[in-house]
């Protein structure tokens, strides 16, 4: 499964057209389907976009996870499977951002594609800033830490 880190500056044409960053754009490669999918994260002003392979994981843990016709199942459902969009790589590695996507990140002629491990996201810079300076200072003063996973293959 794909692995997305860090930050990528690209601009948006008026067409909505924008670079999906190379580093990103490999991780695609060993899919079936050529391109990414994107929604409309609800936690954050910004655009959600994974791989073929997180979204079918999405997917089955929303079945096996969630009571089969529960309000938490529909309403998952909607907000990620339902909303998200298949967009396919141009010969030059870039995909049209819908217009109801751009509105929802607030996003006009730059994106900012943050990789999150599994999935990425694509925010207005100014508001990834804010977000970003938010999130350190509430993980400083709690002092968040991290218990790493130890498996046999990352021993």
């Amino acid at each position: 499964m794909a692995l997305f880190v860090g930050r990528h500056l690209n601009k948006i044409d008026k067409k909505g057209r924008t670079s999906v960053p190379k580093p990103f754009r490999a991780s695609f490669e060993d899919q079936s389907f050529r391109g990414m999918y994107a929604y409309p994260s609800f936690k954050f002003p910004a655009i959600a976009a994974c791989g073929e392979e997180f979204m079918i994981l999405l997917s089955d843990s929303l079945t096996a996870e969630t009571d089969f016709f529960s309000d938490d199942q529909d309403d998952l459902a909607a907000v990620i499977l339902e909303s998200a969009t298949q967009l396919s790589f141009d010969g030059e590695g870039r995909v049209i951002l819908p217009q109801d996507l751009l509105d929802h990140a607030g996003i006009t002629d730059e994106a900012l594609f943050v990789g999150r491990g599994r999935e990425f996201f694509i925010w207005e810079p100014g508001a990834y800033e804010t977000h970003s300076k938010q999130a350190f200072n509430r993980a400083r003063e709690a002092k968040r830490t991290l218990k790493l996973k130890v498996t046999g293959d990352n021993v």
